[in-house]
């Protein structure tokens, strides 16, 4: 219990039994806690270096622990304090050093990251310089499980240290248990999470000051474009907030609207209206073609149609699809 003051449990435990036998000698010291007296006599003098223990006329007493311990645990509050005025001062010599390698001053606005593994070194960096809050889109399918052992120790870093985390997934999410798991996790954690049936795109807002989105949001793993200009980031940011009030959050079943649709049926009616076949629609809402199959089989069936143009031409009538 008291190894941060430097004290091995036979010291503590030697302390103790002084505290309550003032008069007794080392050799029944020894032979009240059940050892032996050279082990007592090594603790003794370890205590009499932290002060724990004086002589005096009548020998060796244990100094009260209101005054002894007190003294102690305010010479360890010191050095934590001091240790982590270095850590600080070391903290600030690493992102210094760290903007300067980036190569970005204030005449830059734009910085390219190529590749995945340049942005998850990036996404290290900027976990310990956010200062209070991490928003983030993540689009497309179920998250890759490199990619959740890769966010897992860095979300938990800028949780401990306060950081707002708010994270926006499509609602196929819910249907990968990993994916799902690592929600429930970072919830606990203090996180929140919310999904929509469709996102424009991945985004990682820091700060409200830097935002990363994906050079080719085709493809997210070809790399990202760290932005640092005002009006493009404040734009990011309203997008974000619309889309973040409009999210479910994870827990919460499927709401239905007025005409008794999902948010997802709306959009799937939407992009198939527009033109979409059943595979570009998959991909919009990052489900398999076949989820899109059994969505429309339901919604055709709702509408009392012998066919899906029937279904699209009821669908309009009734105001569905705008």
């Amino acid at each position: 219990m008291l190894a941060n003051l430097g004290l091995s449990q036979c010291d503590e435990n030697v302390y103790r039994a002084m505290l309550h036998h003032p008069r007794a000698e080392v050799g029944e010291l020894a032979a009240y806690l059940e050892v032996d007296e050279k082990a007592v006599c090594q603790s003794l003098d370890r205590l009499i270096d932290l002060s724990l223990v004086r002589a005096s006329d009548a020998g060796l007493r244990a100094v009260r622990p209101q005054a002894g311990l007190m003294l102690l645990l305010a010479r360890a509050e010191a050095e934590v304090a001091a240790r982590q005025r270095q850590i600080e001062a070391t903290r600030s010599a690493i992102i210094s050093i760290a903007a300067e390698f980036s190569g970005h001053g204030s005449a830059d606005v734009v910085t390219r990251l190529e590749g995945i593994e340049a942005v998850r070194d990036r996404l290290a960096e900027l976990v310990w310089e956010t200062e209070w809050e991490c928003c983030s889109f993540s689009g497309g399918g179920a998250e890759a499980p490199d990619t959740i052992e890769a966010a897992k120790p860095l979300n938990q870093t800028a949780l401990r240290r306060g950081v707002l985390i708010r994270g926006v997934y499509q609602d196929s999410f819910r249907n990968d248990p990993a994916t799902v798991a690592y929600v429930r996790w970072m919830a606990k954690l203090g996180g929140h999470c919310r999904s929509v049936p469709i996102l424009p795109m991945r985004l990682v807002i820091v700060d409200r000051r830097t935002a990363l989105v994906p050079i080719d949001p085709a493809d997210s793993r070809a790399g990202a474009l760290e932005i640092y200009i005002p009006g493009v980031v404040t734009g990011l940011v309203a997008l974000f907030e619309q889309v973040w009030d409009s999210g479910r959050p994870f827990g919460e079943a499927p709401a239905r609207d007025g005409d008794g649709l999902t948010d997802q049926e709306r959009h799937l009616l939407k992009l198939l209206a527009a033109g979409h076949t059943d595979e570009s629609a998959a991909r919009k809402l990052a489900v398999s073609t076949r989820s899109v199959q059994r969505m429309m089989t339901v919604l055709t069936e709702r509408l009392r149609a012998v066919s899906r143009f029937q279904a699209g031409v009821e669908a309009t009538r009734r105001g569905w699809v705008a």
